[in-house]
């Protein structure tokens, strides 16, 4: 028997009851097949707003070309006007119809990582919307290798403007039900598809400057950045530009995160009876706390990336007050899934 097993009080009379189903939506989730495409395409077309899967995580996409549309990404989002958003292109052929500059470095990046969940911030061309760059003067751009959105973006033939398709700060979707969810009533039309590989949003690498500067971790580590372009890339300072998921309150369920060691989880589980708390184990159950309230991760960092945000959204459900999160290895391997919990924790309970 673990420590972990051993020593957590028995809290079954504790656990929260079964969260009820909440209502359900009318159908706006259509399959990727040639009809849902067509769909979709016309949708974007007309200026309205489509969500589909990523490799990374379900985006909210509109027409990067048309500013009235993406506008109506941030309405439905609840997102501030100056955060950019990120374009999604069908293929790096695409890239000077958003970039007015391409460096050596960008190029060498995306050859290696493109199809993939890599962002690239560029220096921006004069008729890319501001409402996309958040008034900079630089831009956002990846090809994602998700086979439903290569499949939209061909059909599409332009940039598609894709945040992640939850609402701001909240925790972002990886199935077609999370959007669905989130938005009720006024979800948008919602492509079905696998979920995604990584799990996690997109590494952002700003390129426009002599070194490259890594603005957010992800699947793709700076030590592979490094590989490929010979320098490891600096962090961001205060002349970086504003780059999606970088603010300090991010990522978060309703309920409160904190991030603790097994040993602290122990004697915090023994001193919130009367609460609903909820468990991020790292490879250890706890039987003692009723099943609904505990999820195990594995201990492969891309493993726990792929099941981070399902998971928080299950445990979240359960009407959870405090969600106990085992602190993962503090290595490189492991920096993008402490950097979403560490801005999960940051934002509090119900989003403060």
């Amino acid at each position: 028997m673990s420590e972990l097993e051993a020593n957590t009080p028995a809290l079954e009379s504790e656990a929260a009851p079964e969260a009820a189903a909440p209502a359900q939506p009318p159908s706006t989730i259509i399959a990727p097949d040639e009809e849902g495409i067509a769909r979709a395409v016309a949708a974007l077309r007309a200026g309205e707003l489509v969500a589909f899967p990523t490799e990374t995580v379900y985006g909210l996409g509109a027409d990067a070309d048309n500013p009235e549309a993406v506008r109506k990404i941030f309405k439905l989002k609840g997102r501030p006007a100056d955060h950019p958003v990120i374009v999604h292109l069908h293929d790096a052929g695409q890239l000077e119809r958003y970039a007015a500059e391409i460096p050596p470095a960008a190029r060498a990046l995306a050859q290696r990582f493109w199809p993939g969940p890599l962002t690239l911030i560029l220096r921006r061309r004069p008729e890319v919307p501001d409402v996309v760059t958040g008034g900079q003067d630089t831009v956002g751009l990846r090809v994602p290798s998700h086979p439903v959105a290569r499949k939209l973006l061909e059909a599409f033939g332009g940039g598609i403007a894709a945040p992640s398709a939850n609402k701001f700060g909240r925790v972002s979707p990886t199935t077609a039900q999370h959007v669905a969810a989130d938005y009720g009533h006024h979800a948008p039309l919602i492509l079905d598809g696998e979920a995604p590989a990584v799990g996690i949003e997109s590494t952002i690498v700003d390129v426009t400057g002599e070194t490259p500067r890594l603005l957010r971790p992800g699947a793709i580590t700076a030590a592979q950045i490094e590989e490929v372009l010979g320098v490891a890339p600096a962090g961001p300072d205060a002349d970086a530009p504003r780059a999606p998921g970088s603010l300090d309150k991010h990522y978060a369920p309703k309920a409160a995160v904190r991030l603790v060691k097994r040993t602290e989880m122990i004697e915090l589980l023994a001193s919130h009876r009367g609460r609903r708390v909820a468990v991020l184990a790292l490879e250890i159950n706890v039987p003692r706390l009723s099943p609904q309230l505990v999820r195990v991760m594995p201990a492969v960092a891309s493993q726990y990336a792929r099941e981070l945000y399902a998971n928080l959204r299950a445990l979240d459900a359960t009407g959870a007050e405090l969600i106990l999160v085992e602190q993962p290895p503090q290595t490189p391997a492991w920096a993008a899934v402490n950097d979403r919990l560490m801005r999960a924790a940051r934002s509090g309970g119900d989003g403060t």
